[in-house]
This record gives C-alpha cells, structure tokens and sequence, in this order.
C-alpha cells in the first residue's frame, strides 16, 4: 500500500482528520499502465494546462445556452480566480474552499482556480438549505465560500466565514493576471471533500486525493466509455455528485472533449437541449431515462452514440424500452462517493442486459458474507472492492470501520456474481434511500418531522416506486392530540421542504398508532421495510 509521506498544503487539516492508516482500504495502482502518476501533482494543471501546453487551448471545452468557452478562456479565467482567492482572500494550500452554484463555466472555473491555489474544494448542491450548508462548513471547518448571487441567501446565512460572490468575483477578476503558477501539490493530498449526504449530525464527507482525481479519468471513460476529442457530454447531475464531476467535467477534459452545461437538466429541458446541441455522450439517472422515454416524439436524439446510468439501479424495463425507442443500450454502472465514481459496468457488445457489468480495470470487486468470507458464484452477499481510489472519511472512525472492512471498501449493497464475473444488483442493504437517482439518509428526515409540533415518532423508510426506484415514505406517530388527515400530510410534506433539500421530502406519509421497536427501544426499520 503506497503511503504519503510528502505534502504541499501548509494548512494540515485533512491529514489531521482523515483516519488512522490501519484503517484505510488497500489501494492499489498496478492494474493498469496508466494509474502510474508522479509523487507531486496537482490534477488541475494535469486535466487544463496540459490542454494549453500541447497547443489545443482554442478546442471547445464547455457549450451552455449563453455560448462557448475554450479551454484557454477557461484557462485564464481560472487563473484569475487563483489569483483573487490568494491576493485577496488570503487562501493558503490545504484551505477548504466552499463552492455553491449550477452547473455552468463559471462553476467549473473555480474547481480549477482552488486547486491552483492548492485548495480543497467542497462542492455543494443549490438544492441545499442554510441548516445542511452550516453542517457542511463546520465539519470542514470551511472559511470561505465562493456562491452563485442567486443561490447565495441561505449560503450567506449559514456561514461565518466570507461568502464571495460570483457576480463580485468576476469585478475582481479583470486586474488579475491570466498567468498563474499552480501551487506544488503532492499526489496523494486531498483535492476535494464530496459529502454523501447533507445529514445534519451524520454527513459523511470523503477525501479524494489528487492522484484519485487522476485515477478516475483513467479507468472506467478510457477502458468502458472510450470517447474521443470530438464527443459532446451533456447529462442532469449537479457538478457537487461526483458522478457529474467526472462524466460532464474530469472526464471529457482528459480526452480533450466538450461538455455541454445546463443550468436546468430536468427531463424536457436536458431532451430539448439533446435536440438543439446535438450532444453525443449522455450521464443521467435511469428515472431521467424513463422519463425521456415518453418524451422522444418530437425531440430528435439521433446525435447520442453512448448513454450512461448511475446513481441508482437501472431496470431492466428502462434498458429495454430505451434500446427499442433509440437502438442505444445504456451503459449502466455503479460508483460510490467513498470510490469517486464508477468501478463496475460494461459497454457495447459486453453488455449483459439486468447485470452491472464487471470490474471496471484497475479495480477489484467479489462479493463476501457478513463475515468478510468469499461467497460462491450465484450466492448473495455484501459488495467489496478495492482499487486506486478508496474510503477515507473526514474526521468519521466510527463510518470509517464500518465501510472498509479487511483492506476491501463495503459499498453497502448486496450483489450477485455470476459464472462469467458479472455483477447483479440485489438491494441496499443499509438505510439509505436512492430515489431518483438522489441519495437520502432517512435517519435526517426523520429528524426534521421530528420537529413538527404535531409529530411524537416517526420512521423514514424506501418505498418501491416505478418512475423514481423508491421514494420517501414516513410512517408517522402523532400526538394524542392531533388527528391525521389529508391536510396534515401536505403540511408535514412542505414543512420538510423548508428545512432540506426538497427532493428529501416524504412523498407519501401513513399514520400510525406506534411503530416496531426492539426491546431497547431501537427502532426496526426492516420490519416496515417487509411490509412492502
């Protein structure tokens, strides 16, 4: 296991919360050629001013509705956002850098400008509310923010820090010059902190390195996707998953590609702009694709060659019904924050309708019971795998030894393997809930309803749906004194939105005389899980 011994960031912080070595999971960078990168590096010069130094600074990097911007417009921007964020605001290497916005080339400017300036960057989500950015900024004990003016109210809020406008940003920018000298970074310091969820109490930031930034550009777009510097990506993720991090920035960038950036990518919008832009490689969520389905007349999406599903899992329904309306099969896979992306799937002709596919090269991935033992081929069991990226929780021990286990990371999912080493998904086997291609821990949900003045238990559970994967169900106690109807079940729902993110909201809400608990007093979860 290589480790790091070096370092670029003057300010130590997420060397100092990052677990124990004897925790992290074995990693592993021999599998293939490419995974060989430098003990100093800093992945910003690596993925942008390359592009620059090999003459290709006029190729299109990002299309979006107002335009074009070139990899040397993006370049010099970049540069300029270095240079406030280190003459103006005073960042030092290893600060943490909030960022908060849509998808769009002002966004992706400051990604690159905090790692310039050897910064680690926290992408966070408009979705987001004040209570889940505060959490955000304190775990990460995060003193500046960079935001979109239109998403920066609750920002602004939440934090004690300096909140940087980008409106304001952009008056500083034009004194600054358009040459930078990137910060020298080693290989193996924290790049970006991706949280899993914006779980007031139990968010689970994981440091991704660097060199992980690298090794995810290497594996699964070059050995799966194989694109080229002609291909357009376009998808509906917001830049803070790192699923959209790598498909709509990091991985068109190493190939030299564009990416097309929308603001709004909901399911008409992101089938209109396929029809307009003419896009050729596809990231979104099977719930996108369902939709999409039943929108295809009119919109002409004869320009896609490769579609691309994660988030949560692709059913075989949407598979079918997407290769009959387009001829396209969809290239599932699965990835994990902890991971950074994708580390099984298939494309082309190695597709296996209903599998996820198989290790993606430079990982490893078997399937092995709660005792950490290997299970036999068709038996089901707890995914592991390990490779060159891997878990390291922020300042989490607990998490931390509960998600790698025996050098193997423990994606929480139960899996199948078959005979000819494809991976079929089974369930999650923790309390999460992906609905739509969102994660949402249910634990933070029920700690809103709890909130209400009208609610005195409540449990938050997945619920099978065919358009969404599952939703938000709460099966709800509620005072003596309070009687349930239609009208409480609306309030209970807004009441959430206004707290969190509203996509976190319980869609469907059933009252109940009590709920299931052990003779402790712990809630049973599973036992209104069985009654699906």
């Amino acid at each position: 296991m290589r480790m790091a011994e070096i370092t670029g960031h003057v300010d130590t912080f997420c060397a100092d919360n990052a677990p124990p070595r004897e925790l992290w999971p074995e990693r592993d960078w021999s599998g293939i050629p490419e995974l060989t990168y430098p003990d100093w590096m800093n992945c910003a010069a690596e993925l942008l001013d390359s592009v620059i130094e090999a003459g290709r600074g006029e190729r299109i990097v990002f299309r979006y509705p107002a335009g074009t911007w070139s990899y040397q417009h993006l370049f010099e921007q970049a540069n300029r956002i270095a240079h406030v964020l280190v003459e103006d605001y005073g960042i030092l290497p290893g600060n943490r850098v909030l960022l908060r916005g849509p998808n769009n080339p002002m966004m992706a400017a400051c990604w690159f400008a905090v790692l310039k300036a050897g910064g680690v960057v926290v992408c966070t989500m408009p979705l987001l509310r004040e209570r889940e950015i505060r959490y955000l900024a304190q775990k990460a004990q995060i003193t500046l923010a960079l935001t979109d003016s239109r998403f920066a109210e609750d920002c602004e809020a939440a934090f004690e820090g300096h909140v940087l406008q980008f409106d304001d940003l952009e008056l500083r920018m034009p004194g600054k010059s358009t040459a930078f000298t990137n910060h020298r970074t080693a290989a193996d310091d924290t790049a970006i902190i991706a949280f899993t969820s914006g779980t007031t109490g139990e968010g689970k930031g994981t440091m991704h390195s660097h060199r992980d930034i690298m090794a995810i550009t290497d594996c699964f777009p070059r050995y799966v996707l194989d694109p080229s510097p002609d291909d357009l990506f376009c998808g509906s993720p917001p830049l803070a998953f790192t699923y959209a991090l790598g498909g709509l920035l990091l991985f068109p960038m190493r190939f030299g590609a564009s990416s097309l950036l929308l603001e709004t990518a909901t399911p008409p919008h992101l089938l209109k702009a396929i029809a307009d832009y003419k896009p050729t490689i596809c990231f979104t969520a099977p719930t996108a694709y369902r939709a999409m389905h039943g929108m295809l007349e009119g919109h002409d999406v004869s320009s896609l060659q490769k579609c691309v599903s994660a988030g949560e899992t692709l059913p075989r329904s949407v598979f079918d019904s997407w290769l009959d309306a387009t001829g396209l099969r969809i290239i599932d896979g699965i990835g994990a924050t902890e991971m950074l992306h994708i580390f099984i799937s298939a494309s082309g002709d190695e597709i296996r309708p209903g599998a996820t596919g198989k290790v993606v090269p430079g990982y490893q991935a078997k399937v092995v019971d709660d005792d950490g033992n290997d299970v036999g081929a068709g038996e089901v069991g707890r995914l592991a795998v390990r490779g060159p990226t891997g878990c390291r929780y922020l300042d989490n021990i607990p998490q931390q030894t509960k998600y790698v286990q025996n050098g193997w990371n423990l994606t929480g999912d139960s899996y199948k393997v078959d005979a000819d080493g494809y991976f079929w998904y089974q369930a999650r086997t923790d309390d999460m809930i992906i609905s739509g291609g969102y994660n949402i821990a249910g634990p933070e949900v029920e700690n809103v309803l709890l909130e209400h003045a009208a609610v005195n238990e409540c449990a938050v559970i997945g619920e099978p749906d065919e358009d969404r994967g599952h939703i938000v169900k709460a099966y709800v106690v509620l005072r003596p004194d309070v009687a349930g109807d239609e009208a409480l079940i609306k309030e209970l729902q807004d009441f959430v939105k206004a707290r969190i993110a509203p996509y976190k909201y319980p869609r469907a809400v059933e009252f109940a005389e009590s709920l299931p608990r052990t003779s402790t007093g712990k809630l049973q979860r599973y036992r209104l899980r069985e009654r699906q």
